[in-house]
């Protein structure tokens, strides 16, 4: 490389620097609650490659691209720093792993942009922002609101076509999310976003909303920030503690075993024991709710999620006393469950009856019932599948209740303090690996 060719590059990537330094202060200075977010963000030149890449952490732009984007659009370096720093703060490069990534990576810029638009910031303004206001309004209508989770969802269920693909990314894709795929090779501080984001939060109720529109904004945050919960940790809270037959090696001294049997030949001192203690689930209630908003696919993938945790030979006794209950305004059917065949058969031939309005006060006098009649020996918990728009029970049960939900619908009545808040994402509840899903949706 010659002086010439050298003193080139270094006046590109200069200039490259300046533009995104105006695009930093731009933000700082109109956007001061992302004052700590933009100090979290780094940036990095990285020529040749071609693109600008986000990895969780920092953002990685090529010099040459940055300025042919910013001769033809002068505010696109803001555009393109503002919209990596929101998936930041929205964290959308963690746990996509269950992720079609396809999906996830088009809702996410898709959702961003939302924000960005929703603001109508001037200093991040775009020639092509009227069309993707258009667009965003009919499909804020029709996925039921502008997150990503909600967009990914719709996404989903309605797959775009190859031509939408192409105009989304045309109007919304402004980095690539390769490094999303690798986050054990790389540095993705997810707390300290997450950190970040619950002060976002908070700083946006004293932030001027006559100044800008941060609705979409606080939906997003909301999502983001939305505690996630693992299904199957939470099922242990309803194990108790019982003997199962097998070979306990944790409790046997191999010492004494091999000097029995060194010593008189064919004979051990000691025997491994034949029982081990464990923590398994033996008495459950679960509670199906069955109102008329409450029914179809998402109500079997539950059961299938729930059923998949339970058969595990880890999880399970080899005998145990699960009722699952199927209950809108009364209890509509009790089938109870003593085996893994029983198991298996109410998965494989077992309908839904109801449809009905929503009171969870049956279920609960039903179970006090079983209770007093001596049908269990310790019942550690209920398990109550529901929307939410229901009748609480105003008196705590003597057992663990817990009442779980798909979304946090925040219009929906609160439930009682002393009862456990469990909601699920929908992709949780989908992944059934190594089961017979589509019998169950032929059954259920």
């Amino acid at each position: 490389m010659n002086d010439l060719q050298h003193d080139r590059q270094s006046r590109i990537r200069e200039l490259a620097a300046q533009v995104m330094g105006l695009a930093h202060d731009n933000i700082l200075i109109n956007m001061r609650f992302l004052d700590v977010a933009l100090s979290q963000l780094r940036t990095e030149c990285r020529e040749g490659t071609g693109a600008h890449l986000f990895d969780g952490a920092g953002l990685y732009y090529d010099p040459v691209l940055l300025l042919r984007q910013y001769r033809r659009e002068p505010n696109h370096a803001a555009r393109l720093y503002l919209h990596t720093l929101l998936h930041g703060i929205f964290y959308h490069g963690f746990g996509t792993d269950k992720m079609n990534r396809q999906y996830w990576d088009m809702a996410t810029d898709i959702a961003v942009e939302a924000v960005i638009s929703d603001m109508d910031l001037h200093f991040a303004g775009m020639s092509s922002d009227s069309a993707l206001r258009s667009r965003l309004e009919v499909l804020g209508k029709q996925a039921g609101g502008l997150t990503a989770e909600k967009i990914y969802r719709h996404f989903r269920i309605e797959e775009p076509s190859m031509k939408a693909v192409e105009e989304w990314n045309q109007l919304c894709h402004y980095d690539e999310h390769i490094y999303w795929d690798r986050r054990e090779e790389l540095d993705l501080p997810q707390e300290q976003w997450r950190r970040i984001s619950e002060r976002i939060k908070a700083d946006l109720r004293s932030f001027g909303r006559g100044k800008n529109n941060a609705e979409s904004m606080e939906q997003n945050l909301k999502e983001a920030t939305r505690e996630r919960y693992d299904y199957t940790d939470f099922l242990k809270k309803f194990m108790v503690m019982g003997e199962s037959i097998q070979v306990n090696d944790e409790e046997f001294d191999y010492i004494y075993y091999t000097y029995g049997l060194d010593t008189y030949g064919n004979m051990p001192l000691i025997e491994p024991l034949e029982y081990k203690d464990s923590n398994k689930i033996k008495d459950l209630v679960i509670v199906i709710d069955t109102s008329a908003s409450c029914r179809g696919r998402i109500v079997q993938a539950f059961l299938q999620k729930t059923y998949n945790i339970i058969q595990g030979s880890e999880n399970f006794f080899r005998k145990i006393n699960v009722h699952i209950l199927q209950c809108d305004s009364e209890v509509r059917q009790d089938v109870r469950i003593t085996d893994r065949e029983g198991f298996d058969a109410f998965m494989e031939q077992g309908t839904l009856t109801g449809f009905g309005s929503t009171d969870f006060r049956p279920a609960f006098e039903y179970v006090e019932k079983l209770c007093a009649a001596g049908e269990f020996d310790d019942l550690k918990g209920l398990i109550y599948f529901t929307d939410g728009y229901g009748i609480y029970p105003e008196r705590m049960p003597d057992y663990e209740a817990a009442f779980v939900f798909l979304r946090d619908d925040e219009n929906a009545p609160k439930v009682p303090p002393w009862a456990i808040k469990l909601v699920l994402d929908e992709e949780d509840l989908e992944e059934n690996e190594g089961t017979d899903t589509a019998a169950a949706e032929r059954t259920l």
